[in-house]
């Protein structure tokens, strides 16, 4: 992502002459603290950028200097091509746009290395997706919302959510657990949580239409700040009533683009938000605690049946004589860790809370029914 805002930077200086870091900031959407730091890697780089003070001045280049793009080694230049995602670019309706693209790229690239768009297409491939899942269909409002990010016009959602909630206006208490059905694995992942951000008043709506599932239908007018993808499913990060909002954009049963456009707060870094809202959400979801005793077997395993988070916030006791470790485990609620130990068997024992024990024990009772034979002793488990 970086070298292709480099390779911009220098475009821009070519085109405009003396150019203000506010300036380029804005065209590439980016903070002028960036553009700083890319300036210092221009130099360093052997760029001949030079910057200008006074009222007039600003970043230029070297009179006469061009880029053929000649200064890129092998790997940068490969690297170039594996930056983008050419099956999340397509669902975007940017797929033509990015294709001409990588062909004047490469066109430009020396012929040494001419061939670095097929060397990094044959050795590397991202697949988004999880195991086992249907491969999706994007979103039908995808494109057109990605028109609306890019041209920074507003946007209004018919938006499904579950009925009854409070309004998504107004901000939760700080305490107040989130709803079971917002885990990000499950079929309800977090659409229209309240993030403090800035901004103008934008109105709002909300309309008591009802939708199939006992959801119900939500006007928003909302400023469209980007777009995420996140293990195949797409997410809308926005700014709705002077808040950043998180909306699912399967969850958009129509979208109308304004004529209006907005103006987009110059500091705002999608990734970093999205960082910091992701990890927030699920550590809210974790509101409770389990204790364990797990075998060597159950605790390699444990990774694989709770949360990654979990697994980090996990407290582990020092290991028995039998090597089984207490872990002091962060879950959901008593319902979804039930769910979740049940499959580690033989290899965890509850000890802490006792509903949660009295559950692990009454399906192991049931299971040991299931596979008891009044003909055949009673077989040992397998040793771990």
């Amino acid at each position: 992502m970086r070298a292709s805002r480099l390779i911009s930077l220098v475009l821009l200086l070519q085109a405009g002459g003396t150019v203000t870091a506010a300036e380029l900031a804005e065209a590439l959407e980016v903070s002028e603290r960036t553009i700083y730091r890319d300036m210092l890697a221009l130099s360093a780089a052997g760029v001949p950028v030079y910057s200008e003070q006074g009222r007039a001045g600003g970043y230029r280049l070297l009179d006469g200097y061009r880029t053929k793009l000649n200064g890129l080694s092998r790997a940068e230049a490969e690297a170039l091509f594996l930056s983008g995602l050419p099956g999340p670019a397509r669902d975007m309706g940017l797929g033509d746009v990015l294709a001409v693209a990588e062909l004047k790229v490469a066109a430009a690239l020396p012929a040494p290395i001419r061939d670095a768009s097929s060397r990094a297409r044959q050795r590397f491939h991202l697949d988004v997706p999880g195991w086992f899942e249907d491969p999706a269909q994007p979103p039908p409002w995808l494109a057109d919302l990605a028109r609306a990010v890019w041209d920074d016009r507003v946007v209004q959602l018919q938006y499904e959510r579950r009925a009854g909630r409070p309004d998504p206006g107004s901000r939760p208490d700080s305490g107040s657990r989130p709803d079971s059905d917002e885990r990000p694995d499950s079929d309800e992942r977090p659409d229209d949580h309240t993030v403090a951000g800035r901004g103008e008043v934008v109105g709002r709506e909300v309309v008591g239409r009802r939708a199939a599932g006992g959801r119900e239908v939500v006007a928003r007018t909302v400023e469209p700040y980007g777009l995420v993808l996140k293990n195949g499913g797409w997410y809308l990060v926005g700014r709705v009533a002077g808040d950043l909002r998180v909306y699912r954009v399967d969850k958009i049963a129509e979208l109308t683009v304004d004529e209006a456009g907005f103006t987009r707060d110059a500091e705002f870094d999608l990734g970093a938000f999205w960082a910091e809202r992701a990890d927030e959400f699920v550590r809210r979801v974790l509101a409770e605690r389990v204790t364990i005793r797990l075998t060597p077997a159950g605790l390699r395993t444990l990774r694989h049946a709770v949360e990654a988070l979990a697994v980090r916030e996990a407290h582990h006791h020092p290991p028995d004589e039998q090597g089984r470790v207490v872990v002091d485990l962060p879950v959901e609620s008593i319902a979804v860790a039930y769910t979740q130990l049940l499959r580690l068997g033989p290899d965890v024992e509850v000890l802490e809370p006792e509903p949660l024990r009295d559950l692990m024990r009454s399906a192991a009772d049931r299971m040991a029914a299931l596979y008891r034979s009044p003909e055949q002793p009673t077989a040992s488990a397998p040793q771990t």
